[in-house]
């Protein structure tokens, strides 16, 4: 195994990292959309799929437990998580619903969908902020460099500066780790 080729890619991870630093702004206006939506009991809902599922779940985990405060759980969920759901809109609807059928049966206007993918372009994730968006739900895109389709269909667009879908997720669960730690001490500090 080659050990130059293991710092090589820890420093590639290290350089994305510091580019990302210009995304601030945008993790700000995310973090004060989930704390404005929980501040005035609503919710935040997560989905992805693959390794963005996983980080959808991990993100709704540090809401509801605990991120770096003892406090309150706070209401998120993600929707990646039922598996009859999944499975039963997935086989009667098709698998581009199985994100939409579920916003259309938990969203409530002043909710926020945050869609993980990192091309931008998954179609069950488009769906479920077409459905978000008309219920009145802020949706907020998580995705690679370029954005995809999710960049327009989105109210808030965050595309981390990465095209690797490992250094994209890398990024992704960065930023996630920030909005939980701002909206805590934003609602609970």
């Amino acid at each position: 195994m080659d050990t130059e080729w293991i710092a090589n890619e820890i420093n590639t991870v290290a350089d994305g990292m510091h580019q990302l630093a210009a995304c601030a702004p945008r993790i700000r206006e995310i973090a004060e959309a989930c704390a404005a939506a929980l501040g005035s009991g609503r919710k935040v809902m997560f989905c992805g799929n693959g390794g963005s599922a996983a980080d959808s779940q991990h993100l709704a985990a540090e809401l509801i437990g605990r991120y770096k405060l003892e406090r309150p759980a706070m209401r998120a969920i993600a929707l990646t998580t039922d598996t009859s759901i999944l499975t039963a809109v997935g086989n009667d609807y098709g698998y581009d619903d199985v994100f939409r059928r579920q916003v259309e049966g938990l969203a409530e206007a002043g909710d926020v969908l945050i869609g993980l993918s990192t091309s931008g372009n998954s179609r069950n994730v488009l769906r479920a902020f077409e459905q978000a968006r008309a219920m009145g739900a802020t949706t907020v895109a998580l995705t690679g460099a370029g954005g995809g389709a999710m960049r327009q269909a989105a109210d808030i667009s965050l595309a981390v500066p990465a095209t690797a879908t490992n250094h994209i997720q890398e990024m992704h669960i960065t930023c996630g780790h920030l909005i939980c730690e701002l909206v805590e001490k934003e609602l609970h500090g």
